[in-house]
């Protein structure tokens, strides 16, 4: 019997590193597509050996996208970034890396493909994350009309950049600044997330449709605030930040490492980021969404004082 064959673009990240652990649980041979192979290598034990293999191939190369796609059964999308590091990396990165992979695929004959998008895709977005998004999409759908896409709101989970963060600065801030507070999200386990992936991969009825990923808590930016700061078991003032301060704030502190804050998430902070009332979603895929109070708490221990060792 012939091995099956799945390339994972972007599987080094937060998301990707269980979904090619999930791949390999169902043996997969897996490819896992990045800029740093060496990098990457900390996926290996996650499956038998050679089972998981760190191949070069950036998306803004398609001749090394074409290699890494020859032979495979499935093909998973995961590239995106959240700020740009230099002008112009949504749409090099998100937009045109989304059209390289999809149309590499289609040329290969690649039978199953899943791209990654987000609730905040949109053509009309006022968020470049939100337009070069959609504009994947568009491109996905365009080379091949048999991919699954999958929309999440944001991702939780032990290594992720939204609850660590806010942790973090609770542990070392008097105050967390509050903006957008009303804006309201629907946090969905990176678990559910990459098991999302699977049952696309495997479900016929999955096929040229796409989903929005959300948990079953939705909850305000202000109060899911409130939560972390419960969780870490600190008190401390929450600021609001008016939308035209929060403006000037982003356009000092997209400049500085860490890009904090960047004007296009001050944008995306502006939509409320939870599953349309008529999408499928992950309910449609036969999976059942994780609660955060099943995960968040875990993870966030380390942040309250002394390190939660005293609860050890």
């Amino acid at each position: 019997m012939t091995q099956r064959i799945a390339t994972v673009f972007g599987g080094s990240g937060f998301i990707g590193r269980y979904v090619v652990k999930r791949l390999a649980a169902q043996g997969y041979l897996v490819r896992v597509a990045v800029r740093d192979p060496v990098a990457a290598g900390f996926l290996k034990p996650m499956g038998d050996v050679g089972q998981i293999v760190p191949l070069a191939a950036p998306v803004s190369q398609p001749a090394m996208i074409a290699r890494a796609v020859e032979r495979t059964d499935a093909v998973i999308n995961l590239v995106g970034i959240l700020a740009e590091a230099k002008k112009g990396d949504f749409q090099r990165i998100q937009a045109e890396g989304s059209a390289h992979i999809a149309r590499a695929a289609a040329a290969a004959g690649v039978a199953k493909f899943v791209q990654l998008s987000a609730i905040g895709a949109d053509p009309a977005s006022p968020s470049a994350y939100g337009r070069t998004k959609a504009e994947a999409e568009s491109a996905v759908r365009a080379a091949l009309p048999q991919a699954s896409i999958l929309r999440p709101s944001i991702v939780f989970g032990r290594e992720d950049q939204f609850f660590n963060r806010f942790a973090a600065m609770a542990a070392l801030s008097p105050a967390l600044p509050v903006i957008e507070g009303a804006t309201l999200f629907q946090p969905v386990y990176v678990g559910d997330v990459a098991d999302a992936v699977m049952a696309a991969l495997t479900r016929s009825d999955a096929q040229g449709r796409t989903y929005e990923l959300g948990g079953p808590d939705i909850r305000s930016f202000r109060d899911l605030l409130v939560y972390i700061l419960e969780q870490v078991q600190r008190r401390r003032m929450l600021v609001r930040v008016p939308r035209a301060v929060a403006s000037i704030q982003a356009a000092i502190l997209q400049n500085l490492p860490g890009k904090l804050l960047t004007k296009d998430q001050l944008l995306l902070l502006q939509r409320d980021n939870i599953v349309s009332p008529d999408a499928l979603s992950l309910l449609s895929l036969g999976l059942t969404p994780t609660p955060i109070d099943l995960i968040v708490p875990a993870y966030l221990v380390r942040y309250r004082p002394g390190g939660g060792r005293e609860e050890i």
